[in-house]
């Protein structure tokens, strides 16, 4: 069993055999993904709402495992058996390990060494629509929504009963469940645009869902995130790693900031209505110890709006964090709190936006403790690694990354440390990005901001970078080109530079060359149609109603 209840984690996952009702749910609500990647229910033989859900706090524990979709990817824990989906591993089949992988792999701010399946692709821009690391993630995606689906429709029939207190709860967990399934949707207009679309009143059975215009997608999410909105419990008032008002603020400005992308349209100004309701009336600040967001003990973080959270004894799998935090030790890397298996790092074009450069390095110091900016966590050793990337399948090969730690800010063990699994929280939301927002919007023209305030935010966040107010920039310098650059040193490793890119125009294309893109080492322009992702193959020789984006062919 799994629970989420490490480190006042107080949203439950235990039972989790109650939940099959929503794995049967996916297989005959989500006909269209059949083929490799068919989801399968774990136990049919429970999967009535009757006997799933008994009593009232069997609606909680449902509830947490909508959230555990992002954390966790089957039933019996450990890595394998009972998996959520099938047609690939596993831990490799992993929500947040797949939305980590295709946001960084594909930038200046991440490379991989392994060669499992097509997985060097992503940084050379050379995926294709049958690829199964994109297939696991579609897949992935409307696994969570039809969860969410599910659990819309239960306590629909639910309240028709309810009363008192036990009412409230449900309206609230309806709330929440709305919320994830549009958090999962937005994945979608992001990486993928034209999708399926099912939501509740798409009731199970066989068909064919249709496809949904970006556009209209668009639409639908930004209708659910304002009709939630007054729905959810007030802003920093919801138990830990659960979603509140301050979280649908942000989703809502993120849409916006993004509608130049998804629907050709500016709304800065719409962006900036939210981001100032999270930064004036969320109750969150900016974190004195910017160490301690990525530490094991960032639950205790007042910058983390919302996090996937994980726990080394209660969420024991090989994806999200666990993944992360392994993959990125390697080589002579210093411990992080669990194994070294290496493979992920970075390369020099990326580092090179810190102002450091190779010489920086020395054997004495590889982790450049002298740097200005704190931020910079990377790790470089002279004498075994290499700068330059010559074979992108030797893991020092390029320079090393220290962000996240399985240790507490304060160098402790981490609460619940077992083997190679991770108790660090994955900050999907926090205060600084909704500043790094405000700012964009406002250079992009958004009305309801002003210049000095967003140089503010800016200035505050480099306060804390230099530990110094030295570095400051000056109205002047405040310009698109430079948030981009200060978007990459504060937010880096957080799954958030491929979108950013492709906001910037700078993921695909000449303007932005970086080393390896494009399939060559020195790099070279890729084609303006990977700034989506293709319709897996599978899914389109599944479903007749399905036409694949431009640019990419079976």
């Amino acid at each position: 069993m799994h629970t989420i209840n490490h480190k006042a984690k107080t949203l439950s996952m235990k039972h989790i055999k109650f939940l099959s009702i929503f794995a049967l749910a996916v297989m005959m609500a989500f006909t269209s993904c059949i083929n490799d990647l068919d989801v399968e229910p774990i136990d049919p033989n429970e999967a009535t709402s009757t006997n799933v859900f008994k009593n009232e706090l069997s609606y909680k524990q449902a509830l947490a495992r909508v959230y555990a979709t992002y954390a966790i990817s089957g039933q019996q824990g450990g890595g394998g058996g009972m998996p959520d989906i099938e047609g690939i591993d596993e831990n490799f089949g992993n929500y947040l390990r797949q939305y980590w992988g295709l946001q960084q792999l594909s930038t200046d701010e991440a490379i991989m060494a392994w060669d499992d399946a097509t997985i060097k692709n992503f940084h050379w821009h050379t995926w294709a629509p049958n690829d199964v690391f994109i297939s696991a993630l579609y897949s992935r995606i409307f696994y969570a929504i039809s969860l969410a689906n599910e659990y819309v429709r239960v306590t629909n029939s639910a309240m028709g009963s309810a009363s008192g207190q036990f009412l409230e709860d449900l309206k609230y967990y309806q709330a929440e469940a709305r919320f994830l399934r549009a958090f999962s949707y937005w994945h979608a207009i992001d990486m993928f645009g034209n999708v399926p679309f099912v939501t509740e009143n798409d009731l199970p059975g066989a068909f064919y869902p249709q496809q949904i215009s970006r556009a209209d997608l668009f639409d639908y999410i930004e209708a659910e995130l304002l009709d939630i909105e007054g729905k959810l419990k007030a802003a920093n008032t919801n138990e830990y790693a659960r979603v509140d008002q301050a979280s649908a603020w942000m989703l809502l400005a993120k849409l916006y900031l993004n509608a130049s992308v998804y629907i050709n349209t500016n709304k800065n100004t719409e962006a900036l209505v939210y981001l100032n309701k999270v930064i004036n009336e969320g109750g969150y600040a900016l974190d004195p110890n910017y160490r301690r967001m990525f530490a094991a003990d960032n639950h205790t973080s007042p910058e983390i709006i919302f996090p996937i959270a994980f726990d080394a004894t209660n969420t024991q799998q090989y994806g999200g964090m666990t993944f992360i935090l392994n993959a990125s030790r390697g080589s002579n890397m210093p411990a992080n709190g669990v194994s070294g298996w290496g493979g992920i790092r970075t390369i020099k074009n990326f580092v090179e936006l810190f102002g450091i450069s190779e010489s920086d390095f020395t054997e004495a110091d590889p982790a450049f403790t002298a740097r200005a900016d704190k931020r910079a966590y990377f790790w470089f050793h002279p004498g075994n690694w290499r700068w330059e990337i010559d074979n992108v399948g030797t893991f020092n090969h390029g320079i090393g990354v220290n962000k996240f730690t399985n240790f507490t800010s304060t160098g402790e063990q981490a609460p619940n440390a077992e083997g190679d699994f991770a108790s660090t929280d994955f900050p999907v939301f926090r205060l600084a990005d909704a500043y790094l927002m405000y700012a964009e919007a406002v250079v992009r023209g958004g009305q309801g901001g002003n210049r000095a305030t967003a140089l503010g935010y800016i200035n505050a966040l480099r306060d804390r970078a230099f530990g110094n107010t030295t570095n400051r920039i000056s109205d002047a310098q405040m310009t698109l080109d430079f948030i981009l650059d200060e978007r990459g040193r504060e937010l880096y490793w957080e799954a958030h530079r491929r979108t950013d890119l492709v906001r910037f125009g700078k993921h695909t294309g000449g303007a932005y060359i970086w080393t390896w893109k494009g399939n060559v080492k020195e790099g070279r322009a890729t084609d303006s149609f990977r700034d989506l992702y293709p319709i897996p193959s599978n899914d389109l020789d599944a479903n007749p109603n399905l036409t694949q984006n431009d640019g990419y062919t079976n």
